[in-house]
């Protein structure tokens, strides 16, 4: 189907716009950290944890009992590349009653917040020439919404080593390279940041790319056991038994929302009462959510595993980053990983063309999910928090916004525009050509 003009042209204004939007909420992010010494939401509400995520981390990288006492759940690549990125002398042997590094560390280890910076300059120059061997016209905005966006700079907030694993799915599964060897590299590379990314290299098999899931398993096999041996921990065992640790808690209190990517601890709050929702929505909406918000969830999966089924079927009608963006988004929503976490899906989801009304409707959510504020519907009382950047105390009145009531949502209507997208297309594909045997191309080596 040829894509008319002016539609091109109407989604070039549309971008434009939902990209000026984000560059607002960034100098409106600016001015308030300047002002009030601490970021707005949707970022952390704990403003002296800001950059705490990489500096946790560099702090038991410099221990031997991260599994037993920090109960990571980061395989051991995580500690062996972050050890030598800063400076050992800014880090305490050891801090009883807290696992933190502490805010001396922060303002000790400079070449840390140099790492840092430079990584996320490099995703961003990464991101453009990304996009711009996709497409010239759309590659200004989609870079701002991808590299500038709120999930970034989220993980750029709290410096997270999700950064680095950008930047290795970006060369995994982008255009950049086209040496097969090097993208098994950065997949596995990728996997050992972050385990949940199995599912978005795995997808691949449904393009029926076999040798290539097989060289990225065997390269994060590889990566592993060399990173085990460098470490000296971090067994299958103790991952998984961290994993099942941190999967079973549920949401304390309502500022736990505040970067979900599901529903899950809306539930987890609805079901202990742990916040007094049923004075405000009355019992009967607790009782209905309760039911709705897991058969919504539930409705999600299996979208995502017929459109899975429809790229097995014809597996040369669909293009890779679409089945990487079905995996990603599985793994996502049946989990419950931070709102950073969803730069992966996004990347792969602005990979599409402003074509059809699905495509259209997942590109913008993902613009939206973008913008670096909130709606505040309610406030809590005051409460004293340190600061980062200020290093002060000061009492903040916390807000009940309304980004995480809705951005689950706008996820779950990602996955049912893609979804659908993908099974309306098989559609169109199986009555235009009358049979399910269309050649699908040997892409092994891409």
């Amino acid at each position: 189907m040829l894509v008319q003009p002016t539609s091109v042209a109407v989604g070039t204004w549309v971008e434009r716009f939902l990209a000026a939007v984000i560059l607002v909420g960034i100098v409106y992010c600016a001015i308030h950290a300047a002002q009030y010494g601490y970021l707005p939401a949707p970022f952390f509400f704990v403003p002296s944890d800001t950059f705490a995520d990489w500096f946790n981390t560099a702090f038991w990288a410099r221990r031997s009992d991260a599994y037993e006492t920090w109960a990571t759940i980061y395989p051991p690549l995580s500690f062996v590349f972050i050890r030598y990125l800063g400076i050992d002398r800014c880090y305490p042997q050891f801090r009883p009653f807290d696992p933190s590094a502490g805010l001396a560390a922060r303002d000790c280890d400079w070449l840390g917040l140099v790492v840092m910076g430079a990584i996320f300059v490099l995703n961003v120059v990464l991101t453009w020439k990304t996009f711009r061997k996709i497409d010239v016209r759309t590659a200004p905005m989609r870079t701002i919404c991808l590299a500038l966006g709120m999930p970034m700079l989220n993980g750029l907030e709290r410096g997270n080593l999700l950064l680095i694993t950008y930047t290795c799915v970006l060369l995994a599964a982008g255009p950049l390279l086209s040496s097969a060897r090097l993208r098994w590299f950065f997949a596995g590379l990728a996997i050992n940041f972050k385990v949940y990314l199995v599912a978005s290299f795995v997808a691949l098999l449904l393009k029926r790319r076999w040798r290539w899931v097989e060289g990225a398993l065997l390269a994060t096999a590889l990566i592993y056991l060399v990173t085990l041996a460098m470490y000296g921990a971090g067994s299958p065992s103790a991952i998984l038994k961290n994993i099942r640790t941190f999967s079973g808690g549920g949401a304390g209190q309502i500022l736990d929302l505040w970067h979900s990517m599901t529903y899950q601890h809306l539930i987890s709050i609805l079901e202990t009462g742990s916040f007094p929702l049923t004075s405000i929505i009355g019992s009967l909406w607790v009782e209905r959510l309760l039911v709705l918000l897991p058969v919504l969830g539930m409705i999600t999966q299996l979208l995502l595993l017929l459109a899975a089924l429809g790229i097995w079927l014809r597996p040369g009608d669909f293009t890779p980053h679409r089945a990487i963006a079905l995996g990603t988004l599985m793994a996502l929503v049946s989990s419950e990983a931070g709102m950073y976490t969803q730069i992966f899906f996004v990347l792969f989801v602005l990979m599409e063309p402003w074509r059809g009304f699905g495509r259209i409707w997942a590109i913008v959510m993902c613009y939206i999910l973008a913008f670096p504020f909130d709606v505040p519907i309610d406030r809590l009382s005051e409460t004293p928090y340190d600061t980062y950047f200020t290093d002060s105390t000061i009492l903040i009145s916390q807000t009940i916004s309304i980004g995480p009531l809705l951005r689950p949502l706008m996820i779950m209507s990602i996955c049912w525009a893609l979804s659908l997208s993908t099974l309306n297309e098989l559609r169109r594909n199986i009555y235009g050509r009358g049979d399910l045997k269309k050649p699908y191309p040997v892409t092994d080596t891409d």
